[in-house]
């Protein structure tokens, strides 16, 4: 049977590009979410990891939870962070696996790629890229990840099947899934479903 989307995937995507080309050209704006410094406290991240990062780094941060608390990344792994966004987790996953692993994020939004690949720069991180790319079709060969990231990502994307078998696609073998995302254990209207507006609101 077809996957059945509630919502127009092209609507969806611009409503979310709209939103994290804010975060990425004004980080300290108004946004309806948290950001930055504060919000990685708040998630738990290690704190003398963050205090060590430049402000460009962290200040467009915009996650919904801490990818790396269920383990630490070993010395090494490939990761790819799908929807990297400014690139935090892609940074604090490039310092985990070290200069022998390889870090690639992948987002959709001119604005964030722009600025975690001069970030990256600014870093001296040569093990770290981001590709322009969607989580339904990721720019990543088969089998080529030892871990995937994401945080706050999976739950934008009207296609989830999709989304998960790209995941798994690029993962090898015995490969691990770590992400944070929202979920709701209470149904919800199937017109509320259909509300675009919802989605990213």
């Amino acid at each position: 049977m077809p996957n059945q989307l509630l919502v127009d995937v092209d609507t969806l995507r611009t409503q979310v590009r709209d939103k994290y080309r804010d975060v990425a050209v004004d980080p300290h704006g108004a946004h309806h979410f948290h950001t930055g410094r504060p919000l990685a406290a708040r998630l738990g991240y290690d704190q003398a990891v963050v205090d060590s990062m430049i402000d460009r780094a962290v200040e467009s941060f915009a996650g919904v939870g801490n990818p790396f608390s269920p383990r630490r990344l070993e010395p090494g792994e490939r990761v790819v962070d799908v929807g990297s966004g400014a690139g935090f987790d892609s940074f604090i996953a490039a310092g985990q696996v070290g200069p022998t692993g390889r870090v690639v994020g992948i987002d959709m939004t001119a604005e964030m790629l722009a600025k975690s690949r001069s970030t990256a720069d600014q870093l001296g991180f040569d093990h770290v890229e981001f590709r322009e790319g969607l989580a339904e079709a990721i720019p990543v060969e088969d089998e080529w990840a030892d871990v995937v990231i994401s945080n706050g990502v999976i739950n934008l994307c009207a296609d989830k099947q999709a989304v998960f078998a790209e995941i798994f696609r690029v993962l090898r073998p015995g490969g691990v899934l770590q992400f944070a995302d929202i979920a709701n254990g209470r149904p919800v209207p199937i017109e509320a479903m259909r509300d675009v507006d919802l989605w990213t609101g």
